[in-house]
């Protein structure tokens, strides 16, 4: 007969963990490479917040006498062909990322929370419009119906972000509707009609917040694919505008010419944008796994 350490498999489940502390240690030990990635967006964000004290120069400022140096103790990361310190144009240009990939995420996420929302709750005629018109959206990827919106509104901070906000909101709703289709039909929401509350409280009181869940989950999984797109967008010249730094423009700027005389112009802003992506990624799923019960093992 085998015998089982009760004690042991209770620690392992993390029963042990009780305090606020612990258990974010004990959910760092069994998810390392979630807690990686919630690092490498913890480095991300506090760059951003404090790109004016970490960065030595002006991103902004030319200096034609000291065009494309090369990596030294005076500029760790080079310069480019205008003479701009290479480190600090990525440090600034991380607040550009995070500014699109935060800001199209909250913004694709509200609407497509309350289209979904209103779609799982009312269905009917609602739900058959609601989901016929993310049927369109999502009938174009992601980057190419970015692409079209970007063309359309020009480019520029506050267009970009509502350019890949946009493609959000039927993936977000469609998840959010899924959870309000099967929530609407539980026991407690009878009790709340069954007591005289309206729709709307109840979708707002009861429904809503079950769903947030998932919404973290999506939000943080698609905060990599909003920063790989504005990446994306500003290669092709239709992100952020110049002088402002952004990584995927940098990469467009030297990529062609540069690549082989001054490798550094391409290497570090493929470095950060890669990074940024994979924390956000690793991030993303060790939060699907923590908050979805059925993909625990």
């Amino acid at each position: 007969m085998a015998a089982i350490d009760y004690d042991l498999e209770l620690r392992r489940a993390g029963a042990h963990a009780t305090g606020g502390w612990r258990r974010v240690l004990y959910l760092a030990q069994r998810h390392v490479l979630g807690a990686a990635g919630l690092i490498i967006m913890t480095l991300f964000v506090l760059t951003a917040i404090f790109a004016d004290f970490i960065a030595r120069y002006d991103p902004l400022t030319i200096d034609a006498a000291r065009a494309l140096a090369r990596p030294s103790l005076a500029h760790w990361m080079g310069t480019d062909s205008f003479g701009r310190d290479v480190f600090s144009r990525i440090i600034h240009g991380a607040r550009i990322s995070l500014a699109v990939g935060i800001g199209s995420t909250a913004l694709g996420g509200t609407i497509g929370v309350i289209v979904g929302l209103t779609s799982g709750y009312l269905s009917g005629w609602v739900d058959l419009v609601f989901q016929r018109v993310s049927d369109i959206l999502q009938a174009l990827p992601l980057l190419v119906l970015a692409l079209i919106m970007t063309a359309a509104l020009g480019p520029s901070l506050p267009n970009v972000i509502i350019a890949i906000a946009i493609p959000l909101i039927p993936t977000v709703s469609r998840v959010i509707r899924a959870n309000t289709l099967a929530l609407r039909e539980l026991p407690f929401i009878e009790a709340a009609k069954s007591i005289g509350m309206s729709e709307v409280r109840i979708a707002l009181r009861h429904v809503l917040p079950n769903t947030l869940a998932p919404l973290i989950v999506l939000a943080t999984a698609q905060l990599g694919s909003t920063i790989l797109t504005e990446a994306s967008l500003s290669f092709l010249g239709l992100g952020i505008p110049e002088p402002y730094p952004s990584w995927g423009r940098m990469l467009s700027e030297s990529a062609a010419e540069y690549v082989r005389t001054a490798p550094w112009l391409v290497i570090f802003p493929g470095i950060a944008i890669s990074l940024a992506v994979f924390g956000a990624n690793l991030f993303g799923d060790a939060l699907r796994d923590i908050l979805d019960p059925r993909q625990r093992g």
